[in-house]
Order: structure tokens, then sequence, then C-alpha cells
């Protein structure tokens, strides 16, 4: 396109995604999984707010500076989910890893919250 026509865009209108979640409970603690593909680890942010546990993660496509659009509907794409915490959870021991596009959040339980084993004495 050498005329400098204007390009044709799709939606331009940034929306911002929820990222699909599974959450498991054990004795000790929470496990998060949460699908944030195409999500860079440096473009992913986990965040603890008091109760309030907040996953956001961006995309940014990545072009040449060559190429000159002529119908784009690739844009930037935001994640963001938030949860709420029971106060049960030690948020100062929270682990995250990012693999394969899956973010891994671990969340342990306090120790007075975890179950345990009562010895009984003999009479």
């Amino acid at each position: 396109m050498n005329d400098k026509q204007a390009v044709v865009r799709g939606e331009t209108e940034t929306q911002t995604l929820l990222p699909r979640v599974d959450v498991f409970e054990d004795e000790n603690g929470i496990q998060l999984f949460a699908d944030f593909p195409g999500v860079p680890k440096d473009h992913l942010v986990v965040n603890v707010d008091g109760d309030t546990l907040v996953l956001e993660g961006e995309i940014m496509p990545q072009f040449s500076q060559q190429l000159e659009a002529v119908y784009a509907e690739v844009q930037l794409s935001r994640f963001r989910r938030a949860f709420t915490l029971s106060s049960e959870l030690d948020t100062t021991r929270i682990d995250a890893e990012l693999r394969d596009g899956v973010l891994n959040v671990r969340v342990p339980k306090h120790a007075h919250a975890q179950p345990r084993k009562i010895v009984l004495k003999s009479a």
C-alpha cells in the first residue's frame, strides 16, 4: 500500500479477559491454575492486597517495524482475575510459577489452620 490509506481495523477497544482458572484445596492450602496463553513472564503480575489475590497479564503482539498493517485485528490483550482469600490462608508464603502458559499459584494455610493429629494420653 503506497498511498497510505487508513488501516482497516476490527474491534478497536481492548477488552480485559478472564483467564480460565481451576482451584484445588488440600489440608495444606490451595493450588490455583490459571491459563495465560501467550503472556510472557515479564508481562504477568501476581499481587496480594489484604485478602485479595490479583492475577494480571498482557500480550503485546510483536511485529517487525518494517511491516505495514493492511488489516489489523490482533492487538493488546489483557487478562485479569481477582479472588478473595480466606483468613486461614497465609498470604506471606505464596509461590507462583509460569510454565507453558499456565500460572500455578500455591497459597499455604497458616499452621494453626492445618489439621493436626492429637496424641491420646493414657489414663
